[in-house]
């Protein structure tokens, strides 16, 4: 039978003419009716640039030089615009990876649902069409959600309105790239559960992009593995997963954390205090009730739980940036002193200074604090560069001319300049491929054990906060509801919420699920 999708020698070039840098280099790819096939790979090796010609959104700046796609057994690959917009929505559906920016803030859902199914032909949808679309991807209340913007709605929730936007004209196809990067371990379930669904359900396939092995060992059929544009290993994912045959499968496999292999906490005198911490914003909304714990010098302590359980808030109150209604955060006993507790954020590129240089970036602490003179701020600048392994070039560069990884190095480096006793970690790898994920987490070892510095590491990923701290605490609706050595909450988790948590890790245990 003639799959759905063939793709065959397929190369995608940016640059003028297409002369310019090669994305996706000579790269095979099949999907059968009915199927999930999932695409890995890290940051950068043109699985995104993959999924955007599947789906005909290139960018101006990029082309197809080369190969061919064919769809339903027809070439699509030199279609122009007007013929891939009579393809998209009706045949092929795409979902981006985040729905904070593909959604238009200032329409409704209604507004943004109708526009959806007027491309698919259906011009003034009534309100049992439009509350159908929402009902078919698991939204509880479609009729309360219509008349919503984007902003009044969950990470998860927003997620759903993209899918049905999307499955609205009952494609044949779904291209989902990175859907659940931004989301969860339980939310992030609960919308791969929903995509398995509606390929059963309606036959669509579903090509998953996806950085994430537990995801696609979880849901796709088949995986393809790609790297430096090439697509260098492909199969049933069964297979692929368990006896990878390419080296760059078992990087990928070898880099995901797992919470088994956690550090031992270390005891002492605590060098954080949190007491009774609370916050409540104007409105009568209890963001953290009663949150207590302490963190000791040279330790690491997780922070875990679910969007909206308050951890960042308990961040965001423990740095200064968020003034706590009541309870108190003490340093070695005392108030906490500027330049002793710093912070880096879960987006470097949007914790970054686009406009400034990487040197006067990570600088810039030490101006605020006037700390030494230029000449000593920049000696010190090249010692964290060597610090966090990247060259002294870098400075000279601006965040833009970074990838992720090497951006948030910078921010670490940037923490560390004043020589903080303590660095919260907001989601700091969350946004991270698999590989650089761990190249991260080992960075942040490697300073611990040469600088002394105790880390709060705040994260939605329990494998991830498990894999790097020997103290967890799990937070939900404001409220820290279980603590205690990583290694003991694992083995016999207490709460109902921290077994869920576990439960929802993507993965079989040859690509992270915890052993306990």
């Amino acid at each position: 039978m003639t799959p759905l999708l063939a793709v065959r020698g397929l190369t995608v070039r940016y640059g003028p003419s297409g002369r310019g840098l090669t994305a996706v280099n000579g790269a095979d790819l099949t999907v059968e009716a009915g199927q999930v096939v999932a695409v890995v790979g890290e940051s950068g090796s043109g699985k995104s640039t993959l999924a955007h010609a599947l789906a005909g959104l290139l960018p101006d700046t990029a082309r197809v030089t080369g190969g061919e796609i064919a769809f339903d057994g027809e070439r699509v690959d030199g279609l122009r615009e007007r013929a891939w917009r009579r393809l998209r929505g009706r045949r092929i559906a795409f979902v981006p990876q985040d729905p904070g920016t593909a959604l238009n803030p200032l329409m409704t859902v209604r507004a943004q649902l109708a526009e959806a199914l007027r491309l698919t032909g259906t011009p003034r949808p009534g309100e049992a069409v439009l509350q159908d679309a929402l009902g078919r991807v698991g939204v509880p209340d479609p009729a309360a959600v219509l008349d919503r913007h984007p902003h009044q709605l969950s990470g998860g929730f927003r997620q759903r309105v993209l899918l049905g936007m999307a499955l609205v004209g009952r494609p044949a196809l779904l291209i989902a790239d990175e859907p659940t990067s931004a989301l969860d371990t339980t939310v992030q379930k609960t919308v791969l559960d929903l995509i398995r669904e509606i390929a059963a359900r309606d036959g669509t396939s579903v090509l998953l992009i996806t950085h994430d092995l537990g995801v696609a060992a979880d849901r796709a059929d088949r995986v393809a593995v790609m790297t430096e544009g090439r697509v260098v290993e492909e199969g049933p994912v069964g297979r692929v997963l368990g006896a990878p045959e390419a080296a760059y499968t078992r990087l990928l496999l070898d880099s995901v954390p797992r919470p088994s292999a956690g550090p031992a906490p270390i005891t002492g005198e605590p060098l954080l205090t949190v007491r009774d911490l609370r916050k409540v914003y104007p409105g009568g909304t209890v963001a953290v009730e009663g949150a207590s714990f302490t963190l000791a010098r040279a330790d690491t302590l997780g922070l875990v739980g679910a969007s909206g359980s308050g951890k960042s808030t308990v961040a965001r109150m423990i740095t200064g940036l968020v003034e706590p209604t009541s309870g108190g955060v003490l340093l070695d006993d005392a108030p906490v002193r500027a330049g002793r507790v710093q912070f880096v954020a879960q987006n470097p590129y949007a914790s970054l200074d686009p406009l400034m240089t990487v040197g006067r970036i990570i600088a810039e602490p030490l101006r605020a604090l006037r700390a030494g003179t230029r000449a000593e701020r920049g000696e010190r600048v090249r010692r964290l560069l060597e610090d966090v392994a990247l060259p002294p070039e870098v400075a000279r560069r601006r965040p833009s001319a970074l990838s992720g990884g090497q951006r948030q190095r910078v921010a670490i480096a940037r923490a560390l300049a004043p020589s903080p006793d303590l660095i919260v970690l907001d989601e700091p790898v969350s946004a991270l491929d698999a590989v650089t994920q761990a190249q991260i987490l080992a960075l942040l070892r490697r300073l611990q054990d040469r600088h002394g510095m105790a880390y709060l590491l705040i994260s939605h990923d329990l494998a991830v906060v498990a894999a790097a701290a020997g103290r967890l605490a799990v937070m939900r609706d404001g409220r820290i509801i279980e603590s205690g050595p990583t290694a003991e909450v694992l083995a016999a988790p207490e709460a109902s919420f921290t077994r869920e948590l576990l439960a929802a890790i993507p993965g079989g245990p040859s690509v992270g699920r915890p052993s306990t």
